[in-house]
C-alpha cells in the first residue's frame, strides 16, 4: 500500500523493515545470536547498510552485496523481529532513515515512523487489520516468493513480532496520537489508497 502510495504522488518509498532486515541478514551472516545484545551492537559499527532507487524499485544493500531478495526469507523476517526490538539496533538506523526523509517528497513505511522517526510528517497513517486476514495475506505473499510455510506457523510469527513491537521498551508500537486510523479488513489495496490519498488531499 505504501509502494502504491508513493507511486501515485510520484515521491520515494522507503521501507524501513528492509533496513531491520538488512541488520538481520548481517548477525546471520556473522553467525551471532540475534538474542545476544552486545554482540549484536558490535557489529553495527562495521557495517554499511544503504539502499538505492531505480525505476521505482528498491534495493537493498549490506556492505556493498545486494541482498534485496535474501532478506525477504521467513527466517531473516524472525531474525529481523529479534533484532528490531534491540535499543542498539534502533538507534543506529534512526538517522539512516531521517537521511533518507530529509529531503521530503517520501512516503515511509514502518512500525514507529509516525511516533519516533518523523513525528513532524505532514501526514501519518496507521493501519490495521484482524488477525486472520493478516496471516492470510502474508501467507500468500510467502507462498508466491516460495517459502512453503504452513499457515499456522504464519500465524504463530505475527502474534510474536506484534508481542515484541507493543511490549519493547524503546519506541513501542503504538498510533501516533495525530494518525489516520484505517482498518483494511476488508478493503483491497487500492481501495485502501484511494482513502490515503483523499486523506492527504485535504492536508497538503
Amino acid at each position: 500500500m505504501a509502494q502504491r502510495l508513493a507511486l501515485r504522488l510520484g515521491y520515494l518509498y522507503l521501507d524501513t523493515g528492509a533496513l531491520y532486515r538488512a541488520v538481520a541478514w548481517k548477525v546471520r551472516a556473522a553467525d551471532v545470536s540475534p538474542s545476544d545484545m552486545q554482540a549484536v551492537a558490535q557489529l553495527l559499527p562495521v557495517t554499511r547498510v544503504t539502499m538505492q532507487h531505480r525505476a521505482g524499485r528498491v534495493s537493498v544493500f549490506v556492505d556493498g552485496r545486494d541482498v534485496t531478495q535474501e532478506i525477504r526469507t521467513p527466517e531473516i523476517s524472525r531474525i529481523a523481529s529479534v533484532v528490531s526490538a534491540i535499543p542498539a539496533v534502533r538507534e543506529w538506523l534512526l538517522p539512516v532513515q531521517r537521511r533518507i526523509g530529509s529531503a521530503g517528497g517520501v512516503v515511509a513505511e514502518g512500525r514507529d515512523l509516525g511516533t519516533h522517526v518523523f513525528p513532524a510528517a505532514d501526514v501519518k497513517f496507521f493501519l490495521e487489520a484482524d488477525m486472520e486476514v493478516r496471516a492470510g495475506r502474508r501467507h500468500l505473499e510467502l507462498t508466491a516468493a516460495g517459502h512453503a510455510v504452513p499457515m499456522a506457523q504464519t500465524r504463530q510469527d505475527l502474534d510474536a513480532r506484534d508481542a515484541r513491537d507493543r511490549s519493547r521498551a524503546l519506541t513501542p508500537l503504538v498510533p501516533a496520537s495525530n494518525a489516520c486510523v484505517i482498518d483494511t479488513s476488508a478493503l483491497e489495496v487500492d481501495q485502501v489508497v484511494d482513502q490515503m490519498m483523499a486523506v492527504i488531499a485535504t492536508k497538503l
